[in-house]
């Protein structure tokens, strides 16, 4: 009996199963065949009780980027709160494909990398992607790519050379940006970019005011936690600061790490040691027309470098109004779904700066604080989503329209690479404006329906819908 047992704890179900025949069983209980036959039940009841509990749970407490292995790795606090949740709420809080550990992530194109011209239009994919917009709407643009292993790849877009306003979708160039600076300091040494960002703390100043998205902040001593807006006052770690911007999209936090890039751009290795006092003088100093200069090339040199046209993505303004009053604006913002195709692409090929720098942006895409818009569809609630939503509307002087149901203009884009367990891989890039229509459940219906087209057939994938009253996440 003790050496079954031993070998359970050794070897899991796999070879508890073995060891439960009759046969073996037998060698030690020859005298109590009736024993036997009992304990078999039960072995095999309980291996099949925890056979569909690995099914139900990943056995990593959340171990999504970052959570379990990423707590140790990153040193955000807010990661620590879920590490120490129990498993019942832990499973209440994020769903199946959002429970992966952290080596679970990976990059799909470094065996067979695609550049900046993309592939060929696969023509009968692009009819088939047609048939899923709503009234066929010009006000829909999309980029669809097809990159499952063990098939070449398939590429279809819809007016994806249309620009607009990108939202905090633009906060991806911005991390790029960060990546890439930081990748200037420390060019050899890419665990010294990592201990910099767990151990450098910065203050938010005027940067990162105001914003009305609310953040994560806990306190593993005494287990506080709270949802506070973000203030001049508040310091985080680098690391934290890039986790608030992409997690729950704080524009307070993505002028922040926009900052950072340009600190890094100025003081180059003399950057870490940099003081706040030391920082918040330079941009004192510094004439507005060069900071303005600056503030741009740092957040789209990095575009251009991966083939990403000025008409295609660019970022021109911070987040924030106190961020703005110290770098103004320069240029406009713009995007096009080609262009936020072929950043997912470099960033599946480990061309974002490097791979090291590829790999850790997409884990930090990975679990945001929650899903929301395109992500909360529930046909993706078992697959690995990497995502980034912006949204901007508004409404017609005089008249009242919901949230999301923008009359005047009614912007909502999505970036979403989708890792489903029966192995298929996708990158989408959606963007709409329809006006006076809710673009939220908008977009849930069409990763409904793009999830259904690449993984099964269009005939099923244009009839798929959803309840009107259903949560969007938000």
């Amino acid at each position: 009996m003790s050496i079954i047992r031993s070998c359970f704890l050794a070897d899991k179900v796999a070879v508890f199963a073995d060891r439960t025949s009759t046969d073996s069983l037998t060698l030690y209980y020859q005298p109590c065949y009736f024993e036997v036959l009992i304990m078999k039940f039960w072995y095999k009841s309980l291996a099949f009780v925890l056979l569909a509990a690995l099914m139900i749970y990943p056995w990593q407490n959340g171990g999504g980027y970052p959570v379990m292995d990423g707590v140790n790795k990153t040193n955000i606090r807010r990661l620590v709160r879920l590490e120490r949740m129990d498993s019942a709420k832990f499973v209440r809080t994020l769903p199946y494909g959002a429970r992966h550990g952290l080596q679970y992530v990976r990059l799909n194109l470094m065996d067979r990398p695609i550049d900046s011209n993309l592939i060929d239009r696969d023509a009968e994919l692009e009819a088939d992607l047609e048939r899923l917009i709503p009234n066929r709407g010009r006000a829909y643009s999309v980029a669809l790519m097809d990159i499952t292993e063990g098939r070449e790849p398939r590429y279809a877009e819809r007016n994806a050379t249309l620009g607009y306003q990108p939202g905090s979708v633009g906060k991806l160039a911005v991390v790029t940006a960060f990546m890439c600076e930081l990748e200037n300091v420390f060019v050899d040494d890419v665990e010294a970019r990592w201990d910099m960002m767990r151990n450098k703390v910065v203050r938010g100043g005027e940067f990162a005011v105001y914003d009305h998205h609310t953040i994560p902040e806990y306190d593993p001593e005494t287990e506080r936690y709270s949802r506070p807006r973000v203030n001049q006052n508040h310091e985080f770690s680098l690391y934290e600061w890039v986790d608030h911007m992409l997690s729950v999209s704080n524009n307070g936090a993505a002028s922040v790490v926009w900052r950072e890039a340009i600190l890094m751009r100025a003081f180059g290795t003399k950057y870490p040691e940099l003081t706040q006092e030391e920082a918040d003088q330079y941009f004192k100093d510094t004439p507005r027309g060069e900071l303005r200069d600056i503030g741009e090339n740092v957040v789209n040199e990095p575009l251009r470098h991966l083939g990403i046209k000025h008409e295609e993505w660019r970022l021109g303004t911070m987040f924030t109004r106190g961020a703005s009053a110290i770098v103004p604006p320069k240029g406009g913002s713009i995007g096009t779904p080609r262009g936020l195709m072929k950043w997912m692409v470099a960033l599946e090929s480990g061309d974002v700066v490097d791979a090291a720098s590829s790999l850790e942006i997409k884990r930090l895409m990975y679990m945001t604080d929650r899903r929301i818009r395109y992500a909360h569809a529930p046909a993706l609630d078992s697959a690995a989503v990497y995502f980034k939503s912006g949204s901007l509307y508004g409404c017609k002087p005089g008249t009242s329209c919901g949230k999301y149901k923008g009359n005047r203009m009614n912007y909502m884009n999505s970036l979403c690479i989708v890792e489903q367990p029966d192995g298929t891989r996708y990158l989408v890039a959606l963007e709409t404006n329809v006006l006076s229509r809710n673009s939220a459940y908008d977009h849930q219906v069409l990763a409904t329906r793009i999830d259904k087209l690449v993984r099964t057939s269009a005939d099923e994938a244009e009839g798929e819908n959803l309840p009107e009253n259903i949560s969007t996440g938000e």
